[in-house]
């Protein structure tokens, strides 16, 4: 009981923290409505100051007003493009849909437009031919040879769209550029690769210049009877735009009489003070930042009612005593809430970040106090989510751009959803499930992984898919079923099923697809170090289960020679490494920062905001002096709400804040460790092979899960105080990673506190068992 209420005091001081944080919170103005007045003839150039847009630039568009009283748009920044929504569809400015007759020039080659319709369009350049159908490219009839250069994938997607229907290939553009005429690239000499390209979106092709790329040459158009005109800088009319994006920032448009009216969303500038100086033409309408605001949406009044439901019975259930009843339809609640919350986000109308911190409260206080023993990874979990949480208000409360509060705001969401769902599962866990059927349930979870692991591979890229990450899944689905594999092998001579093999290949599957996904997908190779240290920790734990002392000994050993690699790295220098070939470039930015000026800016920019923060925070008080004020350069970094969490942590609370954030880490391991290590020795008691699979299977689950996490925190950690290269793995419960969150930390805490439960209960029985004989 002491041990739970010193938690309840730690997780009271981080609520009080967030509350502070919430209430210190400056004021904060952003346009509401944006009110552009031209009269016929008129012209006027719009940008970062006018939109209120932080990702434009000072130049980004001209508005323009013909005679007839038309509005035309043109997007005067080729490296900021711009995308218009509307009746039929989403179109980027400056790009256009190939006509007959049409010719347009990149660089010294020009290309007539022999034939074109929305599917299919053909090309000519004097000497050859090509024709192209969003998928193929074709060359004087002939499928160009797989670039050199392209993954094992993509020529598999190249063989494919060769042979398939046209209703079943995958979309591929077709770019221009590179000295190389090659799968769906026409080469073009002195160009960079993609400087041009011709691609499906939506029911039709478009042609449009890609201004990022150097060396760069406009795409000049003609149609024959007039001068040719620079693609990028090609008026687009207003007329059936319903709405503008420019980077993150979403604009809807609405022409009212002589005025356009633009609403800006997602990502808007704030300001101290409603009031700017903007040209006469343009009118800003305020709106004050609101903490506490209900969203105006039919599904916050729905999910309300059914909420407020949930709360009664819980409160009636309550009052009949503290029974399992009121926190099941507490945990309800927090599934309703929760995906209410997520919903609410993906249609742009969430709720106030002081709802969203109501919605964690719940959340973390219901995990916390939920009947039973409570265990020590479920505590330490508690207090780094409600940790993680404060980080990521004070990175919301502190920019200076409405998007950062989103981080906070989603994490809150699938928090409530993940821990009510995980205490769903706790409480209504009765009953041993039948080992068949957790056989076809992992069967199933493994399927399930690698379906979605090939989703990403096809549709998606290293940042995952669908806005999910697979491969957090996988972990997981990785984890349960290696366990399971262990924990049957293990028991080969006590009664259990032989077939071997089988079972030995769901694990392999997976493993195989993480570091398939691993070498194609992402470009550093921080999964194949995740990969390696849950391994190596697996072996280290079967070693120890099965008292193989050589095996032990092997695993150290091991463990010993990376850490002597590490070393000699450092010890190798930049001249030493710059002869490899394989992720070269991660290893001379982490040696030479300075002489990387662009890829090395993360790393000297999150040593600079550590260095800044000392020992007690940039405010020499913890952070408490600056909770809710301006976060500063610091939100400068790259990804510092993810993989570079941890340097706004030190930045802002200081190396003392960030060892006891290193204690509670630590606590974590060890707390499922130690449940991993009862479950074994339940297994080892049991008399029943079945019990001693069941505890077998939980404990190295929770090692898996227990590795992965250890790894994220290492290499996390490493990353930030550039012990190793940087690498892109969000910090566990600090970073604002809602699928690492969602699929793998909640499933997580959920196993563990099923096994600390199933596993003490199994203890009473038995000593009652005793007691009688």
């Amino acid at each position: 009981m002491s041990a739970r209420l010193a938690a309840c005091a730690a997780l009271g001081v981080l609520c009080l923290l967030q509350l502070l944080c919430m209430v210190r919170a400056p004021a904060a103005w952003s346009p509401s409505a944006i009110d552009v007045s031209l009269q016929k003839g008129e012209a006027l150039v719009l940008g970062q100051a006018e939109l209120a847009t932080p990702q434009a630039k000072a130049r980004q568009l001209l508005l323009r007003r013909d005679g007839a009283g038309q509005w035309w748009l043109r997007n005067l920044s080729s490296a900021r493009p711009l995308l218009l929504q509307g009746e039929d569809g989403e179109l980027r400015a400056g790009s256009v849909a190939p006509r007959t007759g049409q010719q347009f020039q990149i660089g010294a080659r020009r290309f007539a437009v022999l034939a074109a319709s929305p599917r299919e369009v053909t090309l000519a350049d004097g000497a050859r031919e090509w024709r192209f159908d969003g998928a193929s490219l074709l060359r004087d009839g002939q499928l160009q040879p797989p670039c050199p250069e392209v993954h094992l994938l993509e020529r598999a997607i190249a063989r494919w769209n060769g042979v398939a229907p046209a209703t079943l290939t995958l979309a591929r553009a077709l770019t221009f550029g590179g000295n190389l005429d090659c799968g769906n690239r026409i080469g073009l000499a002195q160009l960079a690769p993609g400087s041009a390209a011709l691609a499906r979106s939506g029911a039709r092709l478009l042609l449009a210049a890609n201004g990022g790329q150097q060396p760069r040459s406009p795409v000049l158009l003609s149609t024959g009877d007039g001068p040719a005109v620079e693609l990028a800088q090609q008026e687009s009319a207003l007329a059936g735009v319903h709405a503008i994006v420019a980077g993150h920032t979403r604009l809807a448009l609405a022409i009212v009489g002589q005025r356009i009216e633009l609403r800006p969303s997602r990502q808007v500038a704030l300001f101290a003070q409603p009031q700017a100086t903007l040209a006469p033409q343009v009118n800003w309408r305020w709106q004050q930042r609101a903490l506490w605001a209900l969203p105006a949406s039919p599904l916050w009044w729905l999910a309300g009612a059914l909420c407020a439901l949930l709360a009664a019975r819980a409160a009636l259930a309550w009052q009949r005593g503290p029974r399992p009843s009121a926190h099941g339809a507490a945990s309800a609640l927090l599934v309703v809430a929760g995906i209410t919350g997520v919903l609410l986000q993906r249609a742009g109308t969430p709720p106030g970040a002081a709802i969203s911190m109501l919605l964690a409260w719940g959340a973390l206080w219901c995990w916390l106090l939920v009947p039973g023993r409570a265990t020590l990874a479920g505590t330490a979990a508690t207090l780094l989510l409600a940790a993680g949480l404060l980080a990521q208000l004070e990175m919301g409360l502190g920019a200076p751009e409405s998007s950062w509060l989103r981080y906070f705001q989603k994490t809150a969401a699938l928090l409530a959803f993940g821990l009510g769902a995980a205490l769903q599962l706790r409480l209504h866990w009765r009953a041993a499930v039948p080992q068949s059927r957790v056989e076809w349930m992992l069967a199933a979870l493994a399927a399930c992984a690698l379906g979605a692991l090939l989703l990403q591979v096809l549709f998606g890229d290293e940042t995952g898919v669908f806005d999910l990450q697979p491969v957090e899944f996988a972990k997981l689905a990785l984890s349960a079923v290696s366990a399971h594999c262990i924990a049957v092998g293990m028991g080969w001579q006590t009664g259990a099923p032989r077939r071997r093999w089988l079972r030995l290949v769901a694990p392999a599957l997976l493993f195989g697809a993480l570091l398939a996904l691993a070498l194609i997908e992402v470009d550093d190779y921080s999964p194949l170090v995740l990969l390696m240290v849950w391994s190596t920790a697996m072996a280290l734990a079967w070693s120890l289960a099965a008292r193989q002392r050589g095996a032990v000994a092997a695993v150290l050993l091991l463990g010993c020679v990376a850490l002597g690699a590490i070393a000699g790295l450092r010890g190798a220098g930049a001249d030493g490494v710059a002869q490899w070939g394989f992720y070269a470039d991660r290893f001379l930015v982490w040696l030479d920062p300075a002489s990387h000026p662009h890829t090395g800016q993360q790393m000297l920019a999150g040593a600079r905001a550590i260095a800044e923060g000392g020992w007690w925070g940039a405010d020499q008080w913890l952070g408490l002096a600056s909770l809710g004020q301006g976060a500063g350069s610091v939100l400068r970094i790259p990804a510092v709400q993810d993989d570079f969490a941890p340097s706004f942590f030190l930045n802002r609370h200081g190396l003392a804040a960030a060892l006891a954030l290193w204690g509670l880490q630590a606590l974590l391991l060890c707390g499922l460790l130690q449940t991993a290590a009862r479950a074994l020795a339940a297994s080892t008691a049991a008399r029943d092979y079945r019990q001693a699979w069941r505890g077998r299977f939980h404990c190295f689950a929770l090692c898996g899960g227990a590795a992965f996490l250890l790894g994220h925190f290492l290499l996390s950690w490493g990353t930030n105080l550039a012990i190793f290269p940087v690498m892109g793995q969000p910090m566990s419960f600090l970073s604002a990673g809602g699928s690492h969150l969602l699929f793998f930390i909640c499933p997580l805490l959920a196993l563990n506190a099923i096994s600390a439960q199933t596993f003490e209960e199994n203890s009473s029985c038995r000593s009652m068992s005793n007691m009688k004989y």
